[in-house]
This record gives C-alpha cells, sequence and structure tokens, in this order.
C-alpha cells in the first residue's frame, strides 16, 4: 500500500522516546478505565447478601467481625442485573459524538476529565451504595459514559502525535491496557476484598485514577509542536511524518463492534434456549464468524487502494465482525471449565496482550524494510492467523465440562 507522505531519513529515538511515554501513559491510563469498570463485577460477591430473603430496603447487613469493612446488602437478582448492565447504557449514544467532538475541542480536557470523572465516581460507589441501590446505578451509568469517552476520545491523540510508520506499534501498545485491566482486576481484587474489605477495591483504583489524570494533564499536550519537554528532532520528525485521520471513523469501528458483540450474544442464546443447535455447533458457528470474517476483510484491503470509502467500510467490518467470537471461543472457556473461568479468562488475556506486543512489533519491522508492499504481507498475515486459529478450534474445541475441571467428591466411609 503505497503512502504519499515524505519521511524525514533523519533517525530519531523509539522506544526512548516522548511520543512512546506518551502511548505508556495511556496504557496506564486504559488499564485503569478497565480496572474501575470490571471490578464491581467481582466485588459484587462481597456486596451482597445471598442468605436473607431479597427485597428489603437497602441496609447494611450486621456481621461479628465483618460489618464495617465488607458492608453487605439485600440486593435482589434483577437489582445486581440492572448494576452490572447499567455501566453501558450511555456508551451505544456516546461514542459517535465523541468521537467527532474529539477531533474539534481539546484531547487533553476531553481525555483527562472523563478520566477524572470516572475516577472520582469510583470513589462515590461505595458511599452511595449504602444510600440505596438507586445511587449505585446511576453512578455507574455516568462513570460507563465518562469510560467510553476516554477509550473513544484517545485515538484523536494519534493524529498528531503518531508518524504514518509507527501507528501500529504506538496505538497497540495503548490499548493493550484495556485487556490488562481486567487482567489486573482478577488477580488483586480477591485479596483486596479478603484484608482490606470490597470498598477500599473502588477507593484504591479511585485514587489512581485520579493521581493519573494529574500526569496526564501535565504531561500531555494536544499538538507535539507546543509540548515545551519534548526533543526538537522528534517534534520535527513527527510534523514532518504526519498523515491526518479523522477521529470520527477511529470511533466507528467500536460502535460496529459493539453492535456485533450485543448480535452475537442474543443470537447465540437464542439458538441454545430454542435446541435449534448443540453448545459446540454454536460455538464453532460464532467463533468462525469472529475469525474468518476479518480474514476475508483483511485480504481484500491491499486492493482497496484506490478507493478511500471502500477501503474505511472493509476496515470496520474487518474490525467489528471479530466480535462475533465473543459467543464462540472467547466465552468457551465457561463451558469447560466454570470452576477455573476467572483464571482462563485471566491466563488468555495475558497471552492476548503478549500476542498484541508481538503483532505489533512484526509489523514495525515489516513496514521498515519494505514500506512499497509491507501493507500486503501484514493484511495477509493477518488473514493467515486467523483461519490457522480457527482450524485448529473447529478440530480440537469442545463445549462440555472437562474431567479435570469437576468437582470431585471424596466419600467417606
Amino acid at each position: 500500500m503505497q503512502m504519499d507522505n515524505q519521511f524525514p531519513p533523519k533517525k530519531v529515538p523509539g522506544f526512548c522516546s516522548f511520543r512512546y511515554g506518551l502511548s505508556l501513559l495511556l496504557h496506564c491510563c486504559n488499564v485503569l478505565v478497565m480496572a474501575q469498570r470490571t471490578c464491581l463485577s467481582l466485588t459484587m460477591v462481597a456486596m451482597v447478601n445471598s442468605t436473607d430473603p431479597h427485597g428489603l430496603t437497602n441496609t447494611s447487613t450486621k456481621k461479628l467481625q465483618d460489618n464495617t469493612k465488607n458492608p453487605v446488602y439485600n440486593w435482589s437478582p434483577e437489582i445486581q442485573g440492572i448494576i452490572f448492565s447499567s455501566n453501558l447504557y450511555g456508551v451505544v449514544f456516546i461514542q459517535i459524538p465523541v468521537g467527532y467532538l474529539s477531533g474539534i475541542y481539546s484531547v487533553k480536557k476531553i481525555v483527562g476529565c472523563a478520566l477524572f470523572l470516572s475516577s472520582l465516581l469510583s470513589l462515590f460507589i461505595p458511599p452511595a451504595a449504602e444510600v440505596g441501590e438507586t445511587w449505585v446505578i446511576a453512578c455507574r451509568v455516568v462513570q460507563g459514559i465518562s469510560q467510553a469517552t476516554v477509550i473513544t476520545a484517545q485515538h484523536e491523540v494519534w493524529v498528531k502525535w503518531a508518524p504514518p510508520l509507527e501507528r501500529g506499534r504506538l496505538t497497540s501498545m495503548s490499548l493493550s491496557g484495556l485487556m490488562l485491566g481486567p487482567f489486573i482486576v482478577l488477580l488483586v481484587t480477591g485479596v483486596i476484598c479478603e484484608s482490606l474489605g470490597w470498598p477500599m477495591v473502588f477507593y484504591i483504583f479511585g485514587a489512581c485514577g485520579c493521581a493519573l489524570c494529574l500526569l496526564w494533564f501535565v504531561q500531555f499536550y494536544d499538538d507535539p509542536k507546543n509540548h515545551p519537554c519534548i526533543s526538537i528532532s522528534e517534534k520535527e520528525y513527527i510534523i514532518s511524518s504526519l498523515d491526518h485521520q479523522n477521529g470520527l471513523l477511529s470511533a466507528l469501528p467500536y460502535l460496529f463492534a459493539w453492535i456485533c458483540d450485543i448480535l452475537a450474544g442474543q443470537i447465540s442464546d437464542f439458538f441454545l434456549t430454542r435446541n435449534i443447535f448443540s453448545i459446540i455447533t454454536i460455538r464453532k458457528l460464532f467463533t468462525t464468524l469472529g475469525f474468518l470474517l476479518p480474514a476475508i476483510f483483511s485480504a481484500c484491503l491491499p486492493y482497496l487502494t484506490s478507493s478511500f470509502h471502500s477501503t474505511v467500510i472493509f476496515l470496520i467490518l474487518a474490525s467489528a465482525t471479530s466480535s462475533f467470537s465473543l459467543g464462540g471461543v472467547l466465552i468457551n472457556a465457561l463451558d469447560i471449565a466454570p470452576r477455573y473461568y476467572g483464571f482462563l479468562k485471566a491466563f488468555t488475556s495475558f497471552i492476548g496482550i503478549t500476542g498484541a506486543l508481538i503483532s505489533s512489533t512484526l509489523t514495525g519491522l515489516i513496514l521498515s524494510q519494505d514500506p512499497e508492499s509491507a501493507w500486503f504481507k501484514v493484511f495477509f498475515l493477518m488473514a493467515a492467523i486467523n483461519v490457522i486459529s480457527l482450524i485448529f478450534y473447529l478440530v480440537f474445541g469442545k463445549a462440555e465440562i472437562q474431567d479435570w475441571a469437576k468437582e470431585r467428591q471424596h466419600t467417606r466411609f
């Protein structure tokens, strides 16, 4: 895929440069955003009283040793479901406006203020739970909107900060934080709940987010040419190699991925409840859609360079259709080993992060060696990896609980 930009011949620092430091800063922001979003899924176990009758008013249940550290509430399963899903209520409506506004107004203020609001609301959730579940839901709705704002608006950062040949590395490094956040939550939340109490989970992640906001407002500038700390050589390199992109277009893949995600969950459960297909057939069907469709769209991209709109559409489809696998292989661990599901998700998230780092580095190497035809190799390599992974899953994928994951009952004589 040929580029019209003229790149400066002079080499500038890579991983020790300011732009990679900015990518690391965004990586940390994403880690905290996802930690604040997902920690409630684990703390809810400690927050809800599963023994008392449901439907009572929102009052703390007194315990002999743990009532102060771990207050417990009588929330019905319906209320719990609303609290879990409330984080997503405003997401579908906010992404396109944020993508548009981030191209007009200061990304520094949008991301910084949204991260601060999300962190502040994380601090408010424990006292809100004492007042009533309605306040928790309200906090979660606004927090979800602010988190979606951070995730969507940050793409505009790379319009002015990422040289064209480094966009893959910089964006993947920053976005990989979205996978590391849940991994950290799964590791530390149980320990914090046990030792300090579940409210401290929200206080710790909220306080870390507020501290990171301060670093963001101090270190980040919307335009590298206005930054007082960046070196002159790096500043000249970035400015001279810029190729502008649209923030709204950056948000569209996430919108369509969200739609495909919802469709995958609804349709897969519909097939299951109506006994149309078996569980393993459903998992393999959606895994095929989630792996094969992106492979097809990616393989077509090198032949669409003459049409801007076709390229954008296929890029969106290649990214969005991968969400179909959420109804397949990405939830398959719950079928085969529900007892170890948390550990398996954490382990696979770690593998995913490792793959993201390797792929971004490999892409950079391919682009630096052969800029003229490099994108052909990159897209076909992506398609090949998807197809090989799909074949492996179709051959070895299972959906029944495995023997090693079953709880063994010991009989005493």
